[in-house]
């Protein structure tokens, strides 16, 4: 079966109908997007794709709409918009198409519903207020996205259709990134594993590299992990763990004694020779070799005063 059109409506357009393209026109590259509401098109057919618009929820059909009443909803009832729907059943095949290890897709698939394609869900059905961002509303990836239509003056009779298809690689961008971070905390994940295992009982991580680690950290059950250590180009870094992603708030902060300093200021105050940096905030120090950054670790751990 081929896929001809990709169809949804003309106008003004949102986050659900412009992500839902980026997953499609990856999935589809051939196919021509078709911004209407003309009743023929919104009509199924094998070579169309219809979503956002059409009043039915059918994915035999190859129509995904959520404006009906009553409109399609998660397992859990939180309702579905275009997006979800697409993801829902584009979604696997989007991130084998991103070449995601097969072992990676499913769980990807699910972190990447809950973490953005969710949220673009209550958004758009009004189930979730854009005020819960607080002041940061105006720069949330739907805002932002919207902030891309057409002033209310520019007369373009395809001001709407442009400005949607400037859009499309911006999304773009947005969700592959998400996907690769993802993506690339699967492939972290049994480094970090197999480096809390060699860390034993000891307060200080060290990782090869700097990788995401966070989630690895929570799921070993590893709090007594208060340091992690990376190399850094030809420095090596030694770095607080924040309690949360949620947070600056960190499980060990470095000695107050170091803070704002730099090398010589730095290596006096602290004892260790290549001492190069410490930040005013004490969430991470720099030095020239691993055995002076390891010293400095150390010596965070010992400072600290027990509870």
């Amino acid at each position: 079966m081929t896929i001809s059109y990709l169809v949804t409506h003309s106008g003004g357009f949102h986050a659900d109908e412009l992500l839902s393209s980026v997953v499609l026109t990856r999935l589809y590259p051939d196919a021509e997007i078709r911004r209407t509401r003309d009743r023929d098109w919104l009509t199924p057919a094998e070579d169309k794709i219809i979503y956002d618009v059409g009043g039915d929820y059918n994915a035999d059909a190859q129509i995904f709409d959520h404006h009906q009443r009553p409109g399609p909803l998660r397992d859990d009832e939180q309702p579905y918009s275009s997006f979800g729907l697409i993801w829902a059943h584009y979604g696997r095949q989007y991130l084998t198409d991103l070449n995601v290890p097969e072992a990676d897709i499913d769980a990807i698939h699910a972190s990447f519903d809950k973490r953005f394609v969710l949220p673009i869900d209550l958004l758009d059905n009004g189930a979730m207020e854009p005020s819960v961002a607080g002041p940061l509303s105006a720069l949330t990836l739907p805002a932002l996205l919207g902030s891309l239509k057409p002033v209310f003056d520019d007369t373009s009779p395809t001001a709407d259709d442009d400005a949607f298809m400037a859009a499309l690689p911006i999304a773009r961008s947005f969700v592959e990134a998400n996907i690769a971070n993802l993506a690339a905390k699967a492939r972290a994940k049994s480094i970090v594993v197999d480096a809390i295992a060699a860390a034993g009982d000891s307060a200080i991580l060290e990782l090869p590299m700097g990788m995401p680690f966070a989630s690895a950290l929570d799921e070993a059950d590893a709090g007594h992990i208060l340091f992690m250590v990376t190399p850094r180009g030809s420095d090596w870094t030694l770095n607080g763990i924040k309690l949360s992603r949620d947070t600056f708030d960190q499980r060990a902060d470095l000695p107050a004694a170091w803070a704002g300093l730099t090398d010589a200021d730095l290596e006096q105050a602290s004892g260790v020779k290549g001492a190069k940096f410490c930040h005013s905030k004490r969430f991470i120090a720099v030095a020239d070799s691993r055995d002076a950054i390891m010293e400095m670790a150390a010596i965070a751990v010992t400072s600290l005063t027990p509870e």
